[in-house]
């Protein structure tokens, strides 16, 4: 028996026709069933349509949505394939492996740069890899682009217009397509840790916000007053917050004390920050931050989500960043 295989549209560049306001997504997953069946051989092709949206306008509602989709699903096919527009797919691959942490079926998200429609488009061979990738076996959310499969919580887009889009933030890859094939290495997949349960909630009073010199700390009370509960907060280098003259870290440290979970990172996008390293790092660590190790921004920023539908106990809260959840993180 050939392995049934499911294609979830939602939309984005793959999928998309010309109109007189530019690209917008257009096509049915039915209308594009005859060109994915070419490089899908003996396997069993099924398409439903969840959305047609540009990628931009996919937010957290629809990731839970999607997550409830998925997992009634998963029990029907051997693998699932979501095509989803480039710009918020690495936000969406992230979130899905956080709500189907422990699923049993691989789960890839795949686009393209260029339409199916267009002959030299990259939707083909980027569908090829979703979908041989959605047969392998391996369970898991990933991102298949460009030949190469990248953890769903490690991938980012790195570029705007070359078909090399996504990339592997601070992991290697899961597997890649070359002369051989497609070769899964296995050292590089997260082991299941429990039994499969989605897990759905989340909260959308989060915000992201990147550090620039002379930032008047009085941003952090806006958030505040406007009942944010968490804030991703992209340092400079290995974390760095400013203390002398605006003193952000003081702020910060008011913020932790009424409650909001103060998560900190590096803005730069390798590496990860440390915040033992320097004084400000440390004086940081002392109000009550947490750090964001080595995760991407869009894995820490729907954790950050996800954490907050999860719990209300700030002390569980911290629970859930001290662990490595879906491959997201190396803490140490």
């Amino acid at each position: 028996m050939p392995k049934k295989i499911l294609i979830i549209n939602t939309g984005g560049t793959l999928s998309s026709v010309k109109s007189s306001k530019g690209l917008v997504p257009g096509m049915r997953s039915d209308d594009m069933l005859e060109e994915l069946r070419m490089v899908s051989r003996n396997l069993e092709l099924e398409t439903e349509d969840f959305c047609s949206l540009d990628s931009a306008n996919i937010g957290p509602k629809d990731w839970s949505g999607l997550a409830e989709m998925i997992a009634r699903k998963s029990y029907d096919y051997q693998g699932i394939v979501v095509i989803h527009g480039t710009d918020t797919m690495a936000y969406t691959s992230s979130m899905l492996a956080f709500m189907l942490q422990n699923i049993a079926i691989p789960v890839v998200i795949t686009g393209s740069q260029l339409s199916i429609a267009n002959p030299v488009a990259d939707a083909l061979e980027n569908c090829r890899c979703g979908i041989h990738m959605a047969a392998s076996g391996y369970p898991g959310v990933f991102v298949a682009f460009n030949r190469k499969v990248i953890l769903g919580c490690r991938a980012s887009k790195v570029r705007t217009m070359s078909f090399d889009a996504f990339e592997s933030i601070n992991y290697p890859y899961v597997g890649e397509i070359s002369s051989l094939g497609l070769r899964v290495y296995e050292r590089n997949l997260i082991a299941k840790k429990g039994i499969f349960r989605p897990q759905t909630a989340y909260s959308d009073k989060v915000a992201l916000l990147k550090l620039y010199p002379g930032i008047n700390p009085d941003i952090l009370d806006m958030f505040y007053e406007k009942g944010y509960k968490g804030i991703f907060i992209e340092g400079f280098g290995l974390g760095g917050m400013p203390f002398i003259n605006n003193d952000f870290i003081g702020r910060v440290g008011e913020m932790v004390e009424k409650g909001m979970l103060v998560l900190v990172g590096s803005q730069c996008r390798y590496e990860g920050c440390n915040l033992m390293v320097y004084e400000t790092g440390r004086l940081a660590i002392e109000k009550g931050v947490i750090q964001a190790y080595d995760m991407t921004a869009e894995a820490a920023i729907t954790k950050l989500m996800w954490v907050l539908g999860q719990t209300d106990d700030i002390r569980e809260m911290k629970e859930y960043f001290s662990v490595n959840i879906a491959g997201e993180v190396n803490i140490g």
